[in-house]
């Protein structure tokens, strides 16, 4: 692979990507973890299908071009604006408002992809991931979203962190949590839309939940755990996009299946750990 990687753009735009994917992925599902808000994933991921199926359908019907990656980012933004303005208003059941816009965005996406009469391979690695799927564009604008994405949670650390643990105390403490979560349901957003290309749209939640569920059962602190969820993200993507390189098959499903693996070992581990210090108790 290492011959192919020099030689094709698209092998290292996909790998460089992959890359950025594997560590903001994991740095922001630590956030959506701790929330439990695992299932936010989900609902933007479909909304964010729903945007990449009208940019298809803008193209093919109507000879506009609009770049999939960003009217699916737009879509996914304006889906987790919805959220929010749906907890409002389901003030007592706050998690209605995910089922909701989940069911919105597959409704969209299917008379989208209607309409269209079917996308076929454009839309088949929109779902799953590709290895060639990334252009030199793509690359650029996701490593400048990446970038954002990082000085952001740097910056606003300590408000998430105390909103991801008693959101109750930090709103009293006079955090402007609702700004905060705004903020963080919008990255979420930006995430999502910006994995796609290298996970898939089915797969996405699992680059986000998988690694920070392997990194909870070894990290003995916050800050620990955001650094083994980026470290078994990062393993999880490398290894993934060369084993559906080498058998010529979607990367998201070896992403996915990769991070299980990663999952199973450390749950193993655990309870090797476990046993051996029960025994010479």
């Amino acid at each position: 692979m290492l011959a192919d990687f020099l030689e094709y753009d698209f092998l290292r735009n996909t790998f460089f990507t992959g890359i950025l994917i594997g560590i903001i992925a994991p740095l922001l599902g630590t956030f959506i973890v701790v929330r439990r808000l695992s299932l936010l994933a989900d609902a933007l991921s479909h909304v964010t299908l729903a945007g990449i199926a009208f940019g298809l359908l803008m193209e093919k019907k109507f000879a506009i071009m609009l770049s999939p990656l960003y009217s699916g980012m737009a879509f996914s933004v304006i889906g987790s604006i919805l959220i929010e303005k749906l907890r409002g208003v389901y003030n007592a059941y706050q998690e209605l408002a995910i089922p909701i816009i989940l069911s919105g965005g597959v409704g969209l996406s299917v008379i989208f992809i209607s309409i269209a009469n079917g996308f076929n391979t454009d839309l088949f690695n929109y779902l799953f991931g590709s290895v060639s799927a990334v252009s030199r564009n793509d690359f650029y604008s996701i490593a400048i979203i990446s970038f954002f994405i990082v000085v952001i949670i740097l910056l606003f650390y300590k408000e998430l962190f105390a909103l991801s643990f008693d959101e109750e105390y930090a709103t009293i403490s006079g955090l402007h949590s609702k700004a905060i979560h705004l903020l963080f349901i919008v990255l979420t957003a930006l995430v999502i839309a910006v994995s796609i290309r290298i996970v898939g749209v089915l797969l996405v939640s699992a680059l986000m939940t998988l690694p920070v569920a392997a990194s909870m059962r070894l990290a003995k602190g916050f800050k620990q755990m955001v650094m083994l969820s980026i470290v078994f993200g990062e393993i999880a993507v490398i290894i993934g996009l060369v084993t559906g390189y080498y058998l010529r098959i979607p990367s998201g499903g070896t992403i996915v299946m990769t991070s299980i693996l990663i999952l199973l070992l450390v749950m193993f581990i655990k309870r090797r750990r476990r046993k051996i210090g029960s025994s010479t108790a």
